[in-house]
């Protein structure tokens, strides 16, 4: 085959690939509101925007340990630079968060314990895998004067929990938007939101916010629960899934590596005094 042959031939595999990557995405778009509709008929508890977050007891031991949870996240906070940011787990993001303004330092990824990154963190981890079915759960970092654009969940099988940790002074104007009501986020305290609903971002203050997000199974009849496992299993045969988890093992193994450089420099200036 020539040169040009195999050039024609890879533009037609290219564009035969690109319509394809077109066609899921439109039809899994319409599966999606399908199914929307469906698991809100089979949710054991509201499908507002925000839910109150007593309906949850098993989250209040992340209000009665928010302060150890904060002291692990600082520890990880001196190695910043080696936390990846959103869009370098997930390329596919850049519409919502293009740059290196929102940091996230994964723990759980799509049900995976990331056994590196947990173990700088063994009392979130703790009560992480406490929390019936958790999906994903990470360190969410974000820089001042900063926003987070407007977009939604995938599945409205997931229910989303913030947990303040290193909150502005400013407070008011760090907030989150989740349809048409407005979140601010307290040291120390938890909400409860669907994230299928349209929601965004801004940290409009001079300090960083850091909170522990986290996903977890919302509440459902059998046949909910059921077709939830179904679409959970099936999306981890897409780019979707495959991506980013490809990506969380190479940064938590950079991050690792950063550590363990930066031990090796305390120990060698030990040594010197």
């Amino acid at each position: 085959m020539s040169a040009a042959s195999e050039i024609e031939s890879a533009g037609l595999l290219e564009r035969i690939g690109q319509a394809r990557k077109r066609m899921v995405k439109r039809y899994g778009k319409r599966l999606i509101r399908r199914l929307r509709e469906t698991l809100a008929q089979q949710s054991l508890v509201s499908n507002d925007p925000v839910l109150d977050a007593r309906q949850f007891p098993d989250l209040d031991p992340f209000t009665e340990h928010w302060k150890e949870i904060r002291d692990e996240v600082r520890e990880i906070l001196k190695h910043r630079e080696a936390v990846p940011s959103f869009v370098e787990v997930s390329p596919d993001q850049t519409r919502i968060a293009n740059g290196k303004f929102w940091r996230t330092f994964i723990l759980f990824g799509f049900g995976t314990k990331m056994e590196k990154n947990c173990a700088q963190a063994p009392v979130t981890t703790r009560l992480l895998e406490a929390v019936p079915n958790l999906q994903t759960a990470w360190f969410s970092i974000m820089a001042p004067h900063s926003h987070v654009e407007a977009h939604r969940g995938v599945t409205k099988s997931i229910l989303r929990a913030h947990l303040g940790l290193i909150i502005p002074k400013d407070a008011e104007n760090c907030r989150l938007r989740v349809d048409q009501e407005i979140c601010v986020w307290r040291e120390g305290e938890v909400f409860v939101f669907d994230d299928t609903y349209e929601h965004e971002v801004w940290n409009d203050t001079d300090e960083e916010r850091v909170i522990l997000l986290f996903d977890f199974d919302r509440p459902m009849r059998l046949w909910g629960r059921i077709i939830n496992r179904s679409f959970i299993w099936a999306l981890k045969f897409t780019s979707y899934y495959q991506v980013p988890k490809k990506n969380m093992e190479s940064y938590e193994d950079k991050f690792e590596a950063a550590t363990r450089q930066a031990d090796k420099m305390l120990e060698a200036m030990s040594e010197k005094d």
